[in-house]
């Protein structure tokens, strides 16, 4: 038997001296999931079976090893619900809350909205809006068959409308007829190869991390999709890298037909998604 604070203190000092972003949240983490509880219940746990510590440090190697927390545990939350992540899908982030929360807040302000997620990947943003807005039609589209797969499990149940394919060419049965459009594209230059993290850089697919030169690409094709699909007075969701403030807004600004193109910024100050609005 190990007494639970001990093995807890070395499982984060093994994280950090691995440079793992957050030792003391994922050590806790793993031991929950090994426990089969929750974190805030471990104080509950005073001594951990010696059988459950060697499942936990098997699980703690590979996390040093910087595999995904995600794809250790299998779930990722997000919002209020809780999606299956693993090997061939991008694991959603906390900071894409914030973009799923506005889609929410803006479908929730109709009475019979239209709502589309381009590029859908887990399903994270679909099956969050779904979730809080019951009366929405929701629609979302992935290319990727590894990540449709994660999608098709975590939509189902949900009447999400799920189909495979390009984001730019999807939903031409609904054009001139949505609501929400929203969007968590690949926005990562391939010259910024060396600095994504390890975890995104070795796991999560690259069609969902990489896009072009100046990391606008994927979000050139979702301007174009978006003005064909909404409807006018329309409203879209783009997310983009921190350091894309002023240049994927002005990818929207430059197009022609919107208004209201303002960008937003995260908790922590930094610049994480764009909106517009389709011109009436």
């Amino acid at each position: 038997m190990a007494d639970r604070r001990r093995l807890l203190a070395g499982a984060a000092d093994r994280l950090r001296a691995a440079e793992v972003a957050s030792p003391e949240h994922d050590a806790a983490a793993l031991l929950a999931h090994v426990l089969g509880t929750t974190r805030g219940r471990l104080v509950l746990v005073d001594e951990v079976d010696d059988v459950l510590v060697s499942r936990y440090d098997e699980l703690l190697e590979r996390r040093a090893a910087r595999e995904p927390l995600q794809h250790l545990t299998g779930t990722a939350a997000f919002r209020h619900v809780e999606l299956q992540v693993g090997p061939g899908v991008f694991v959603p982030r906390p900071e894409t809350e914030l973009l799923a929360g506005w889609a929410v807040a803006e479908a929730g302000a109709l009475a019979d909205p239209v709502v589309v997620d381009l590029g859908t990947g887990s399903g994270a943003i679909a099956k969050a809006v779904a979730d809080e807005v019951p009366a929405a039609r929701v629609h979302a589209v992935e290319l990727d068959e590894g990540a449709h797969a994660w999608a098709a499990r975590n939509l189902a149940g949900t009447g999400v409308d799920l189909r495979q394919g390009d984001l730019g060419t999807a939903f031409d049965d609904l054009l001139g007829t949505v609501d929400v459009v929203v969007s968590n594209p690949p926005y990562i230059p391939l010259e910024a190869w060396e600095s994504v993290a390890v975890e995104a850089r070795d796991h999560d697919p690259h069609l969902a991390l990489f896009s072009g030169e100046d990391g606008l690409d994927a979000i050139r094709v979702v301007e174009r999709r978006a003005a064909a699909l909404l409807r006018p007075g329309g409203v879209v969701g783009v997310e983009h890298a921190d350091v894309q403030g002023e240049s994927a807004p002005a990818v929207f600004a430059a197009a022609g037909p919107w208004t209201d193109v303002r960008d937003h910024r995260d908790l922590a100050g930094r610049a994480r998604f764009l909106t517009a609005r389709l011109a009436r």
